[in-house]
């Protein structure tokens, strides 16, 4: 059996956790994943994260990545600029059971999201020279670093699982939902199998400066958000309970899953494109 091939068609950057993503034509790999990918992380007055699960409005927030800083928009607010290399006082923040080093981004980012979402909140960047592992029961001991990401540095979806998803959708009368509502890092596209990249051991993916070799490593389990619709920040039922349905995962004690995520064994400062080619190895 010849190895699949497919085709990048999405390339996504969350630039800060749980707020909305960022679709580029290119992205770098650094050592924490894909360059700007959840550097930022919003917290509350104990240094706890928050998300979409309790604040679904912070799907409305809306950054761009310039040359010299981020521009953050949402409604009914004055556009708030994030410059890339202005922190303030080191702080220690939670993120799940971890407690991690940051930098707290001052007052005026702080007053902005409060005020958008109601809660006095902080904003903070991660601490580069901080070290942040995935967990090596999954990466076979590999060091993989990551930043404010749930675990892994590298979330993959291959288009075959969104259409075969919306196909259910359809049959039960639901909506058909866009891709941004599992918040990929990387989407393929080919004549593959719905959740082929469940049985994916490898992908490599053809760059100008040679191969990026991504191992997949564990089904991402999913919660609430992808029931957030990115484009009004409510929250209903769908497409959680059609993918309760079919997708209860057995490796983790029947959790839903979509998508695999993914650790970088090759290409550190490799650009990946979309419209780059790449061949998967199977996982038997």
């Amino acid at each position: 059996m010849s190895d699949p091939t497919f085709v990048v068609t999405g390339l996504y950057v969350y630039p800060i956790k749980s707020c909305a993503g960022v679709s580029l034509p290119e992205s770098l790999i650094i050592e924490t994943g894909l360059e700007f990918d959840r550097a930022w992380m919003v917290v509350d007055e104990e240094g706890s994260f928050v998300t979409q699960r309790e604040l679904p409005r912070m799907a409305l927030i809306r950054p761009t990545l310039r040359h010299t800083d981020m521009v953050l928009r949402a409604p009914g607010m004055l556009a708030l600029h994030v410059a890339y290399d202005s922190v303030e006082e080191a702080v220690r923040v939670r993120l799940w059971n971890e407690v991690v080093r940051a930098y707290d981004m001052g007052d005026l980012a702080a007053q902005w999201f409060s005020d958008f979402l109601g809660r006095r909140l902080r904003l903070v960047r991660f601490d580069p020279e901080f070290k942040r592992l995935s967990d090596p029961k999954w990466t076979d001991g590999r060091e993989a670093e990551n930043q404010f990401s749930d675990g892994y540095p590298y979330m993959v979806v291959s288009q075959s699982s969104l259409d075969a998803l919306n196909d259910r959708l359809l049959i039960r009368g639901r909506r058909p939902v866009a891709v941004e509502r599992f918040r990929p890092n990387i989407v393929i596209a080919g004549d593959l199998d719905p959740h082929a990249e469940d049985y994916f051991d490898e992908l490599q993916i053809e760059t100008g400066q040679g191969l990026v070799r991504l191992q997949l490593v564990k089904p991402c389990t999913r919660c609430t958000i992808p029931n957030v619709d990115p484009l009004t920040g409510e929250t209903g039922h769908e497409p959680g309970d059609t993918l309760a349905t079919y997708r209860s995962d057995a490796r983790l004690d029947g959790a839903v899953t979509f998508g695999m995520n993914a650790i970088m064994l090759q290409g550190l400062e490799h650009l990946l494109t979309v419209g780059g080619k790449g061949r998967a190895s199977l996982n038997f």
